[in-house]
């Protein structure tokens, strides 16, 4: 079930909702950090999926812009005095279940104030604000997770355990070769061949295995010279191509 629970109103500062919930998800895992619209799968009943959501977490963040307090209902009223309106709904629960509100004011806007807000919802003014502002995104969201961590102990756990396993050393596994056919750790491409034991054949054609003696350049049927290898403890020799003496030379 999610932990944090990220409230907004569309039409007001939706990509500053999908920002907060994108980076606290990187941060805390995206299963603990519920936004609708990425949160609800499609055919889910969406009132069931949010009041489950905002019923199981530990905060709920209210992510307010400069028209949050503008919108309207459908009969033209202030949408906050709607008891149908999902933000108010939303903000409702959370309180009644007792979670975390923290209102998310984003840029210029001005703090709410009691007077401004429907009876039932005049708690919201009282709740400590963070500010998010787009020119220091990184270090006000850098602060709002921080926040969390302290105020959900299981969020700051996690992201100690996440990020002490980053800062561990990776381990270096050294691996030898003793011998095979194709790449080797990226590092050898082709024909790799270690401490050979017995014949080694690089190129194309016939392969014969001979003593020293034998080692002298031979002509096969198709009038190319054939390679002979020794036993691999000492030299190799080993021709491709190219054409020998004629029978009537030797």
């Amino acid at each position: 079930m999610p932990v944090i629970f990220v409230n907004y109103r569309s039409g007001d500062e939706e990509f500053t909702a999908t920002l907060v919930e994108r980076e606290l998800s990187r941060r805390f895992g995206d299963e603990k950090v519920f936004r609708a619209s990425k949160s609800i799968s499609p055919g889910s009943k969406f009132p069931q999926e949010i009041l489950t959501a905002v019923r199981s977490c530990s905060v709920l963040l209210a992510v307010i812009g400069p028209r949050w307090l503008e919108a309207r209902s459908a009969d033209g009223g202030p949408a906050l005095e709607d008891p149908e309106d999902w933000i108010r709904r939303e903000i409702l629960e959370a309180f009644d279940m007792g979670a975390v509100v923290i209102p998310v004011l984003v840029g210029k806007t001005v703090r709410l104030k009691r007077e401004e807000l429907p009876a039932a919802l005049r708690e919201l003014a009282d709740c400590q604000y963070r500010r998010l502002n787009h020119r220091n995104a990184e270090s006000d969201l850098s602060r709002l997770a921080e926040d969390l961590g302290r105020i959900v102990p299981e969020l700051g756990r996690q992201a100690e355990k996440d990020a002490s396993r980053k800062a561990r050393p990776q381990k270096v596994v050294n691996h030898r070769q003793r011998g095979g056919i194709g790449n080797v750790q990226g590092d050898f491409t082709g024909t790799f061949v270690s401490e050979p034991q017995g014949p080694v054949h690089a190129g194309s054609g016939h392969l014969y295995q001979a003593g020293a003696q034998h080692l002298a350049p031979q002509i096969s049927g198709d009038g190319t010279q054939i390679g002979y290898v020794g036993d691999n403890h000492g030299t190799v020799n080993q021709e491709r191509g190219g054409t020998g003496p004629s029978d009537s030379e030797r």
